[in-house]
């Protein structure tokens, strides 16, 4: 999946490791290891599967995370680690690897192609210059992740949007059953019409579609961060998660952060003394957000 995102990246040369293929794609990760050596191996992933996946790489240089963050025994394949820290966002916890190899500090910029059937793909589905809110409701295919808004008050905001700010909405998403049925709900409440586009995009036609967007809405996901690489503002819904680790990095201002009090409510300790990043698993913990709040972070941020 990600891959068919940042894949065409120029001057990066992706090795495609499919874990479904089990010891079948270290062998050919193996394979394609042959006769390269690389000054610096990063191992910014603490799954066991990516530590096994280390040994078959040859670097001079192999730096994990620091002892605390070393899930899974990284620790043990790593010959560095980054400098220690607590309560960073995930972003700032992957530059660490940058500072690790001496690199200045630089304008955090996203050079993600965009091919031009994606463009053209994403001025199909919103031709002219209307203003659009794009509306991404799900954060996975699981039913039970607790992350996800109602479509109920998601058709409420699609419904301010048209009527406060003239603006169309559009609904995408994966090709589950999951967020077929949210689009379906949303458009059946919404009194505005409603650009379904549910199942019907690519990954590149999405990230087309998120540029093309005034405002995207959505849940702990990945179109949040997809937002923030083309620079489309971005309201996330937090609840169960804590924004400060894993929200829009650049959008932490238009953020509705209820994790506080729902991290309270369900643990008895304020957030700062729990797990840094431990969800709460209630399935009515979205439900701390309300329309109104939505709405006039809208508008906020149409201000701005």
């Amino acid at each position: 999946m990600e891959h068919h995102l940042v894949g065409d990246i120029p001057g990066v040369d992706f090795l495609v490791f499919d874990k479904r293929r089990g010891l079948g794609t270290y062998r050919e990760l193996a394979q394609q290891m042959r006769g390269r050596r690389f000054g610096a191996l990063l191992m910014m992933q603490v799954a066991i599967r990516a530590s096994a996946a280390s040994i078959l790489i040859p670097a001079q240089r192999r730096i994990g995370f620091d002892r605390a963050r070393a899930r899974d025994l990284q620790w043990a394949f790593s010959d560095e680690q980054i400098e220690a820290r607590t309560q960073q966002h995930v972003l700032d916890g992957l530059m660490g690897f940058a500072d690790a190899l001496g690199a200045p500090p630089a304008p955090l910029r996203w050079d993600i192609p965009i091919p031009a059937a994606a463009a053209a793909r994403a001025a199909e589905l919103l031709p002219g210059e209307q203003p659009t809110l794009l509306i991404s409701p799900c954060s996975s295919q699981r039913s039970r992740n607790f992350r996800n808004w109602s479509a109920e008050r998601y058709a409420a905001i699609a419904d301010h949007a048209a009527e406060a700010h003239g603006m169309r909405t559009i609904i995408t998403g994966g090709p589950s059953a999951l967020e077929r049925d949210y689009a379906a709900r949303i458009a059946a409440m919404a009194r505005c019409p409603v650009i379904d586009a549910v199942g019907k995009t690519s990954v590149k036609e999405l990230f087309a579609l998120i540029a093309r967007a005034r405002v995207v809405l959505c849940p702990d996901s990945g179109p949040a961060h997809m937002a923030t690489a083309t620079g489309t503002a971005v309201i996330g819904l937090y609840a169960g998660s804590d924004p400060r680790r894993t929200g829009p990095y650049l959008a932490q201002h238009s953020v509705i952060d209820r994790y506080p009090e729902a991290a309270l409510a369900e643990f008895g300790r304020p957030a700062d003394d729990l797990r840094w990043g431990r969800r709460v698993r209630d399935p009515a913990v979205m439900d701390r957000i309300t329309v109104d709040e939505v709405a006039d972070m809208l508008d906020q941020v149409l201000r701005t």
